[in-house]
This record gives C-alpha cells, sequence and structure tokens, in this order.
C-alpha cells in the first residue's frame, strides 16, 4: 500500500482511539456523579434537560463546595442540638405548625455552624447536594410543607410529614465525623425512613415530659 493509504489508516486509528477514550471518561465521570449525587443527578438531568447540562451543574456544584470552610460539629454542640431537636418534636403535640417552624430554623442553624450558607434555599441545597445528595429530596418535601404552613394550607398529617423529612437531614449534618451518629437517635437513620413514619413526641411536658419521651421509641407518631 502507499505511504498516503498508510497515514489515512493510522489517522483513522487515532481517531478511533481518541473517540474510545473520551467516551471512556466520559463514563466514569457520570459513574463517578451518580455515586456522588445520588438521586440529585437524576433530577439535575432533569431540570437542565440533559446529561451533559446537568454534568456542568453538578461539577460546578462541586467546585463551588470545594471554597467552603466546612467544619465538624463540637461534641457538645452536637449533644445540645440534639437535645433541641428533642424539644422541637415534644411541642408537635399542642403546637405542630410551631414545631415545624422550630425544625425549619434548627436545621438552618445547624448549616450554618457546619459552614454552609444560609440565605436562598436554592444555594442551600446546591451546597448540601454535593455531600448529603440522598436526602435534598427530603428537604425540599420539608421546605414545601412549611411553605404550605405559613399559608395554612397543611393538613396535621402534612406536618407530621415535615417533622420526618427535617429530621432525615438533621441527622445527616449532626453526624460524627466518619458518619457515626451519636445520642438516642444512634441506631437509626432517618433518611431511610418510609414517608408515613412520623417523629416522636412526649405526653406531657417538664421532666415527666422529656423522661416520656427519651424513653419512646422514634418512629412513634404524635398525634393532636
Amino acid at each position: 500500500m502507499s505511504t498516503a493509504i498508510w497515514v489515512v489508516i493510522a489517522v483513522a486509528v487515532i481517531a478511533v482511539l481518541v473517540a474510545a477514550g473520551y467516551l471512556a471518561q466520559s463514563r466514569a465521570r457520570t459513574q463517578r456523579l451518580r455515586r456522588r449525587f445520588g438521586p440529585e443527578y437524576d433530577r439535575a438531568v432533569r431540570s437542565e434537560g440533559g446529561r451533559a447540562a446537568a454534568e456542568r451543574e453538578l461539577r460546578s456544584r462541586e467546585r463551588r463546595h470545594e471554597e467552603l470552610e466546612l467544619r465538624d460539629l463540637d461534641p457538645r454542640k452536637r449533644e445540645q442540638y440534639q437535645e433541641q431537636w428533642v424539644r422541637v418534636q415534644e411541642r408537635f403535640v399542642d403546637s405542630p405548625e410551631a414545631a415545624v417552624e422550630e425544625a425549619d430554623r434548627l436545621v438552618t442553624v445547624v448549616m450554618g455552624e457546619r459552614g454552609y450558607p444560609t440565605d436562598k434555599f436554592e444555594d442551600k441545597v446546591a451546597h448540601l447536594s454535593v455531600e448529603h445528595g440522598r436526602t435534598m429530596d427530603h428537604y425540599r418535601r420539608a421546605h414545601t410543607i412549611s411553605g404550605k404552613t405559613a399559608s395554612g394550607q397543611a393538613s396535621t398529617e402534612d406536618l407530621r410529614q415535615a417533622m420526618v423529612h427535617y429530621r432525615a437531614l438533621f441527622e445527616e449534618l449532626l453526624a460524627a465525623p466518619g458518619g457515626e451518629r451519636t445520642g438516642r437517635h444512634a441506631a437509626q437513620d432517618p433518611a431511610r425512613e418510609a414517608p408515613a413514619e412520623a417523629p416522636p413526641a412526649a405526653t406531657g411536658t417538664g421532666a415527666a415530659g422529656t423522661g416520656a419521651a427519651a424513653g419512646r421509641r422514634d418512629d412513634e407518631t404524635p398525634r393532636r
């Protein structure tokens, strides 16, 4: 064969190798993003109108996330926040709307304590999704119900679900370094709870009410 033909063959082989390398790299990137963001990956594909645009958005979140100065909670702070959450759950029995509002505020406070932005909701979701992508659906649902609460459109069942959803993210944010959970919820993973489950609540107030809450399983349902 002539030199020209060999050149054409060589160029074709190089093009095939380059295409194969690009495809392998693209697949590896997709798999990495799927593992890291979980359900957020598919949500991004739907909202951005395609895989390429979604992956650009998710990589942008990763770059912004790297600029944050995140920190673990001090064990004493972690315990204080856990105690505050118990009090919020106890309040649900008598005032579910107020309890949901307090749950939202407490989750936001813990976000700030960890070093996450706490201004706009979508910004919070974007930053949190890099490490907590599997609980963002919980957070979005809780946020939606909170909006209904403000306009008086949330039912008691809606409010119970909001508490479950807020607790999913709250527990992840409070997790000790290495992912270990501490305190009275350590044996539970609320992010895996079915939406029909509800948060615990005390049957009274003061020392007696607190003791009742401490001895109760976390999946018991407060009812009005």
